[in-house]
Order: structure tokens, then sequence, then C-alpha cells
């Protein structure tokens, strides 16, 4: 690797800015993808590469190529610092997600209970906007409160986010879907929530409840089949 490409690699890196790293097996040349200009099949494996999370290697023109993909962290932002956001942060983190806690109630988020977390005392719509989220983000909301759960979840339903989970029994969230339908939201975009959330495992205690949330997030972002749970919530609604 020459200097010139490591320090724009490093610099991608920096900006969070997804990128791939294409390397000639033969002769050791490389490009960086989409910085660099390469020919259309080259373009499609680092796109694909980029979206699994996954190196691959494609041959072109006679030539092997190999393909890393250089990722930044998935994200997980949780809405509400309560006990299972405690359970829930660290056994995200061990999985390499950023964790970002969004509670405006600064007894709850602080750093004794979440520490070396980012934290934000924003309002949640305001919080997510900050974020930025994209397809490599996560939601959770966990407060069980309207005021703050539904601003997340409106702005986390607008976005391309690859998961999205609210705490909640299906009677909470036939009132929510409610909400969100007034809110604008169609029966399609509120499909997404997972609600209940979490894989049935017949959680009780925060830790069980924090450890079925991260299971399903994970099954999401690995693009594993999900039982739409929360169909029959969104019929009712």
């Amino acid at each position: 690797m020459t200097p010139d490409l490591l320090a724009r690699l490093r610099e991608a890196q920096a900006a969070k800015r997804p990128v791939a790293l294409l390397t000639r097996l033969s002769d050791g040349r490389q490009r960086l993808w989409p910085d660099d200009s390469v020919p259309a099949a080259l373009s499609e494996a680092a796109e694909a590469a980029l979206r699994d999370d996954k190196a691959s290697a494609v041959a072109l023109d006679g030539d092997k190529w190999f393909v890393h993909p250089h990722n930044p962290p998935a994200r997980l932002i949780v809405v509400g610092a309560v006990h299972v956001a405690q359970a829930l942060v660290p056994m995200a983190a061990t999985l390499g997600f950023a964790v970002t806690v969004v509670d405006p109630r600064r007894a709850f988020a602080t750093p004794e209970r979440f520490p070396g977390v980012s934290l934000s005392f924003d309002w949640p719509d305001e919080a997510m906007a900050a974020l930025a989220l994209d397809g490599r983000s996560a939601v959770v909301t966990l407060t069980h409160d309207p005021k703050l759960d539904d601003p997340a979840l409106d702005v986390a339903l607008r976005s391309p986010c690859f998961y999205i989970g609210a705490l909640g029994s299906r009677r909470t969230h036939a009132k929510r879907v409610a909400r969100l339908q007034e809110m604008g939201h169609g029966e399609g975009a509120i499909a997404r929530i997972r609600a209940p959330v979490g894989l049935d495992i017949a959680a009780v205690t925060a830790s069980e409840i924090a450890l079925s949330v991260l299971a399903e997030v994970v099954a999401a972002r690995r693009g594993a089949a999900l039982a739409q749970r929360n169909a029959p919530a969104v019929a009712a609604a």
C-alpha cells in the first residue's frame, strides 16, 4: 500500500465513510472505491462487499481482485436510559456497535450508569436528526413514554435504518400505531417496527430482555428472516 492510499483510507475511516479497498492479486495494484474509477464489475463487487460487510474475490479480464470492505461501525441508538438499556449497552459494545443513549432526563442518563457511552440529552427527534440515521443504524425505544418514544420513532421511520424496535405490549403498540398513523405514517412504514421488541425467548429480567433485543438486532443486520409479530397490532389500529 502506498503512503497516499493509506492516507486516503485513514481519512475515510476517520470520517466514518464506507469505502472498499480493491487489490489486484497478481501485482498488488490497489484502488479505493468509490473514490477511484474502476470497471463496472469491480464497482458492483465493492458495493456488494460494503452492503454485506463481507470481503470477496472477483475475476476481471483474467485477473483476480480481492475486495476488502471498510465500513464504519454499525450504530445502536437506544432511547431511554432505563434498566434494560443498562444491560443492553455493554452487550452491544462487545459486539462492536457504536452505542448512543438518548434521554433528556439527566437523572437517568448519567456517566455513572452508562460509563464510556455516548450520551445525548437532546429531545429524541432532535437527537435523531443530529445523529443522521443511515442504513447501518438500529434504533430501540425503551421508555414506555409516548412523549419520548414517538418522536424518535417518527424520525426513525423516515430514515433508512436497518432496525427499529419498541418496548411495550401488543396493547401498548396498538395505541402507538394509532398515534404514528396520525403523524402520517402508513401501514407499510409502521410494520418496520419490531414490537414487542426482541426475539421471543420468554425473557423476564432486564438482562434477558436486553439479550432478546440484541439478538433480534443482529438477526436483522445479517438478513435473517424475522416473523412479523407486530402485524396484528398494525391491522387492528
